[in-house]
C-alpha cells in the first residue's frame, strides 16, 4: 500500500508462507505440535516475517526513484539496510529467547510460543537479506510510467511527509518541551501500572463452568443431594444454560460438584461472566447450601476449587487455630470482596468419645482387644471372611441395622460375652462422650494449617484479592502464624515475578546486542528510550478500556508477554533512525541535531509501513470469539496500542533525546579530504 504497486506487495506477502513453512519445518523437527499458543505465535508471526522484507522493499524502492537501475538499486539498498535488519532480527530472538528459558507454569505454557515466534523472525531475517533484494531486481521497473495507484500513493504520503516535517521541525526547535513531555510518561509509568488490575489468566467465556455447593460437615450425601435441587432447577431455567449435572458426595462428602455447559456463543447474547454473576447472587437465597459457580481454571494448577485460597500456618494446636481462622474469614466477609468463601477447619462434626473401664471389664475377663472387635464390627463394616459363590470371591461384612445405631442409646442393646459365658451389656463397661471436631486436620508445609477458599466478587480480580489477603494477613494475624497461598492464586504471586525478571533481562540483552552494533553504550539508550514511551500507550489503553469493564483490560501473563513482545518491536524504530544518523555523521559531516533530523525523514516510510503491517496482523487477535478469545485480546490489545502509540511517540521523542545524547562521530577521513579539495 505505501509503495502503490501490486508488483512490489508481492515482495513481502511470498515472505509469509515461505517463513512460515520453514516455521513448520522448525516445529516438526522440535516434537512440537499444532496448539493454541503455536498457532497464536503464528498469527503473530504473519505481522513479524514481512516488517524485514518491508525494510528492504522500501530502500530499494528509494534508490530506483533516485535514478539506480533495480539491480544495482537491489544490491546498494540490501548493502545499507543488512546490518539494521541484522540487528532487528537478533533484537526480536533475545527478547523471546528468555520466554523459553523461563520455569514454572509459565514457561511450560510459553516455551512453544517464544521458539515458534523467534524461529520466524530468524527465517524472515534471512529471507529478507537474501530471496527479498532478488525480487526486488526483477520486479521492480526503473523510469516506468507510475500508475494511478502509484501518483495517488504517492501524493498522499509526500502530503504526510511534508506535514511530518513540519511538526519535527517544530519539535526540534522546543526541544526542551519535549525533554518535559517525555519525563512526563516516565512518571507516571509506575502509576499506570498500579492502577490495573492483576490476575493469573483474564476471566474467560469458556461455554461451561463449575458450581461447588457445601453444607455443614456432619450431613450426608442425601442431605446435600436434595438441598442441590432448587439450584440446579435456577440454572437450567437460565435462558443461556444448554446442560446441568450435579454430583453430590464432590470434591468431598458434604459438597456437590456441579458442572453447567451453556449454548454456543453464537446463540447467546450474554457473557459466561455474566451469567454466573447472576446465578451466584440467587445462590444468596438458599437456606441450606452455600454455592458458588466460577471458570474452569485456565492453566491445570494441580488443584481444584476457587481461584482463590490462603493458607494460614502455626506451630499452635487446631483450636487456637480454628479461633483465629475463623475470625480471619469474618474479616474476608466484611471486606465485601468476596462472594464466596469456605474454610475447610471447621469443629462442626459430632464425635463420640468412647471410654472404657479397664478394672469392670476385667472383672468379667473381657479384653480390650474384643471391646475394639465388637464395636468395629457392629458400626465400622468391618470384613469377617469371604465367601466363594460360583468360582468368586464375596466379602462377607457385619454391620447391625442401620435404626440400632442411629443415637448413643443404641448402645444399650449391644453385649459381650464374659469368660463364664455370660452376656455383659456393652453400656455398663464404657461411658461416652458427644462432642464436635473437624472432619480433618490438615497440614501444610509441616504445620498446622486452615485453608480459606475464595470467589472474588464481580469486579475485584484475582490480583485486587490476593493484595487485599496478604495486607489483612499482614495487619490481623497474631504473632506465631504464617501465611501462604494456594490454587491459582500461588501461581500468580509466583509468576508475576518471573514475567517481571525476563522483561528485566530482555531489555538488557537487546542493549548488549545494540552496544555491540553501534560501539557504543549511548546510541543504544536512546534506541531503548522508545520502550517505555510504548509500554505507556499499551498500559494507558488499558486503564482505558478497563474503566468500562472490557474483560481482558487487566495485568495477566497474556498481556505482560505482549509488554514484552513491544520491547523487540518498538526498537526497530529506533535502529532505523540511528543507523542512519550515524552514517550522517561519518560520511557527511552533519551535527547530531542535522543527522537524526534527516535519518528521521528519511525513514518515516518504513517505519509507518511496518508498524501498519504488524498492527493489521494482530487485528482478528481483537475480534476473536469462542473459547481462549479474552487471552488472544489481551495479548493483542497490547502490541497494538503499544506499538501504535509508541511509534508516534517515538517519532518526535527519540530524535530529540538523540540530540542531546547520542555519540556525536567524527567524520570519517575520506569525508574530510573530499571537504578540503572542494574548499580549494
Amino acid at each position: 500500500m505505501f509503495i502503490g504497486s501490486l508488483r512490489a506487495i508481492l515482495i513481502p506477502v511470498l515472505t509469509i508462507p515461505i517463513s512460515l513453512i520453514g516455521v513448520l519445518m522448525m516445529l516438526q523437527s522440535l516434537d512440537f505440535s499444532i496448539n493454541l499458543m503455536t498457532l497464536l505465535a503464528l498469527i503473530l508471526a504473519i505481522g513479524l516475517v514481512v516488517d524485514d522484507a518491508i525494510v528492504v522493499l522500501e530502500n530499494v524502492d528509494r534508490h530506483i526513484k533516485e535514478g539506480e537501475t533495480p539491480f544495482r538499486a537491489a544490491i546498494i539498498g540490501t548493502r545499507e539496510i543488512a546490518l539494521p535488519v541484522i540487528s532487528m532480527t537478533i533484537s526480536l530472538i533475545a527478547v523471546y529467547s528468555p520466554m523459553a528459558l523461563m520455569g514454572g507454569i509459565t514457561g511450560t505454557l510459553f516455551k512453544e510460543f517464544a521458539l515458534t515466534l523467534a524461529g520466524s523472525v530468524f527465517i524472515s531475517g534471512i529471507v529478507a537479506l537474501t530471496l527479498s533484494p532478488m525480487m526486488t531486481s526483477k520486479l521492480l521497473k526503473s523510469n516506468a510510467e507510475p500508475t494511478w495507484m502509484e501518483r495517488k500513493v504517492e501524493h498522499t504520503l509526500s502530503k504526510m511527509n511534508k506535514v511530518y516535517n513540519y511538526m519535527l521541525d517544530i519539535v526540534m526547535q522546543n526541544r526542551k518541551s519535549m525533554v518535559a513531555f517525555a519525563v512526563a510518561i516516565f512518571v507516571t509509568l509506575p502509576f499506570l501500572f498500579n492502577s490495573l488490575s492483576s490476575e493469573l489468566t483474564p476471566n474467560e467465556d469458556k461455554g461451561a463452568f463449575i458450581a461447588i455447593g457445601s453444607a455443614p460437615s456432619n450431613v450426608n450425601v442425601d442431605y446435600i443431594q436434595n438441598a442441590m435441587k432448587p439450584y440446579m432447577k435456577t440454572v437450567m431455567d437460565t435462558e443461556e444454560v444448554s446442560f446441568g449435572m450435579s454430583i453430590a458426595g464432590a470434591p468431598s462428602s458434604n459438597q456437590s460438584l456441579n458442572i453447567v455447559t451453556l449454548k454456543d456463543w453464537k446463540e447467546r447474547s450474554r457473557k459466561q461472566p455474566a451469567i454466573m454473576n447472576e446465578l451466584n447472587a440467587k445462590a444468596k437465597e438458599l437456606p441450606e447450601v452455600s454455592v458458588s459457580a466460577f471458570n474452569f481454571p485456565e492453566i491445570d494448577t494441580g488443584e481444584q476449587g476457587p481461584p482463590v485460597a490462603i493458607v494460614l500456618k502455626t506451630a499452635q494446636d487446631y483450636n487456637a487455630l480454628a479461633n483465629t481462622a475463623e475470625k480471619f474469614l469474618e474479616g474476608m466477609r466484611a471486606s465485601g470482596k468476596f462472594v464466596y468463601t469456605n474454610l475447610d477447619l471447621k469443629y462442626d462434626t459430632a464425635q463420640m468419645t468412647i471410654s472404657v473401664d479397664k478394672e469392670k471389664a476385667g472383672t468379667y475377663g473381657i479384653t480390650m482387644q474384643q471391646i475394639s472387635n465388637t464395636l468395629g464390627s457392629f458400626l465400622s463394616g468391618a470384613t469377617i471372611t469371604r465367601v466363594d459363590i460360583d468360582g468368586r470371591a464375596y466379602k462377607v461384612i457385619s454391620q447391625v441395622k442401620r435404626d440400632d445405631r442411629l443415637s448413643p442409646e443404641s448402645f444399650k442393646n449391644y453385649y459381650l460375652t464374659a469368660s463364664n459365658g455370660e452376656s455383659v451389656p456393652l453400656s455398663s463397661l464404657i461411658s461416652m462422650k458427644l462432642e464436635t471436631q473437624p472432619t480433618s486436620l490438615p497440614r501444610f508445609s509441616q504445620l498446622n494449617s486452615a485453608t480459606i477458599q475464595a470467589v472474588p466478587m464481580p469486579g475485584t480480580s484475582t490480583g485486587d484479592a490476593v493484595a487485599w489477603l496478604q495486607q489483612h494477613a499482614d495487619t490481623s494475624l497474631p504473632q506465631g502464624y504464617t501465611y501462604d497461598f494456594r490454587s491459582e492464586s500461588r501461581q500468580l504471586v509466583q509468576e508475576g515475578n518471573a514475567l517481571a525478571v525476563t522483561f528485566a533481562l530482555a531489555v538488557v540483552i537487546i542493549f548488549l546486542v545494540l552496544a555491540i552494533q553501534f560501539e557504543s553504550i549511548r546510541d543504544p539508550l536512546v534506541i531503548m528510550i522508545s520502550v517505555p514511551l510504548a509500554v505507556s500507550g499499551a498500559l494507558l489503553t488499558l486503564n482505558f478500556l478497563s474503566f468500562f469493564s472490557i474483560s481482558g483490560t487487566t495485568l495477566n501473563i497474556y498481556s505482560q508477554v505482549g509488554l514484552i513482545t513491544l520491547v523487540g518491536l518498538i526498537t526497530k524504530h529506533g535502529i532505523l533512525m540511528c543507523e542512519v544518523a550515524k552514517e550522517e555523521q561519518l560520511l557527511h559531516g552533519k551535527n547530531r541535531i542535522d543527522a537524526i533530523t534527516t535519518a528521521a525523514k528519511v525513514r518515516l516510510r518504513p517505519i509507518l509501513m511496518t508498524t501498519a503491517a504488524m498492527v493489521a496482523g494482530l487485528i482478528p487477535l481483537l475480534y476473536a470469539t469462542g473459547a481462549g478469545a479474552v487471552s488472544r485480546f489481551s495479548i493483542g490489545i497490547v502490541i497494538v496500542a503499544g506499538l501504535s502509540i509508541g511509534t508516534i511517540f517515538t517519532l518526535f521523542v527519540l530524535p530529540v533525546v538523540y540530540s542531546y545524547v547520542a555519540t556525536e562521530h567524527k567524520p570519517l577521513p575520506e569525508f574530510e579530504e573530499n571537504e578540503t579539495k572542494s574548499a580549494h
